[in-house]
């Protein structure tokens, strides 16, 4: 007797173009290859979910739930650092959402909480409503624009590294290219040597620097100077 296949659900749907998602990229996402993913035809899903507009609102809100927030009374700066490594995490491993989550017209309650603890958590920390989405702006500039970079890297270990500096170390005439080969030989190919701790070393300066405006006050796009909030409890 032929095992019985779980009925559909949302919940299934989503996972299923996930699936479809990862393997092919946003562009392979369709009714079609979903249902043939999920061993049905894609009139199925229509039971469960309005069409294809309906089923990539409800990828992001998938993205969104993957993403840690920050907590109630957390500092700023810890909750900006573990959200910002989490959304990292959660992109890197699937790229295909990066030119999707801000592209969607009806954000559901998953976006619309993470932007809100996002928010709420600078403006605790001292943030104006004005800096707060600045923040919230570069952090997210920064981390997807790594994430960029990082998916299309053309190595995946230390030993792929090792292989690309030779090469481009044999194309280069002694002295010719001299910061480089200093780059290359003392930086890249030290040992232990890891592309994705640069996230976090980026990440710190950005923070420097939001902590700094936060604490300080700097002049607003009028040139007048924003009155310094209280300053965050959490040393840097």
């Amino acid at each position: 007797m032929p095992r019985s296949r779980p009925p559909l659900s949302p919940e299934r749907i989503v996972a299923a173009a996930v699936e479809v998602a990862d393997a092919g990229g946003l562009a392979a996402v369709s009714m079609r290859n979903v249902g043939k993913a999920l061993g049905v035809e894609a009139m199925s899903l229509y039971h469960h979910m309005a069409g294809k507009e309906a089923l990539l609102d409800a990828l992001v809100e998938w993205v969104f739930a993957g993403i840690d927030l920050p907590r109630r009374g957390e500092p700023w700066r810890t909750a900006m650092r573990r959200r910002a490594s989490s959304a990292r995490e959660r992109l890197a491993a699937h790229p295909w959402a990066i030119g999707l989550l801000e592209s969607r017209t009806r954000p559901g309650p998953m976006l619309l909480r993470h932007h809100d603890a996002v928010l709420g958590s600078l403006r605790a920390g001292g943030f104006s409503v004005a800096d707060a989405a600045h923040a919230f702006s570069v952090i997210d500039a920064y981390v997807f624009g790594f994430v960029v970079t990082e998916v299309n890297l053309p190595f995946d270990s230390p030993a792929d590294v090792e292989e690309i500096a030779a090469g481009m170390m044999a194309t280069m005439a002694p002295g010719e290219y001299p910061h480089l080969a200093e780059l290359i030989e003392s930086h890249a190919l030290r040992p232990g040597y890891d592309h994705t701790a640069e996230f976090g070393f980026g990440l710190e300066l950005i923070l420097d620097g939001l902590e700094r405006l936060v604490g300080e006050g700097l002049p607003d796009r009028a040139g007048d100077t924003i009155p310094a909030p209280p300053r965050s409890s959490e040393n840097p």
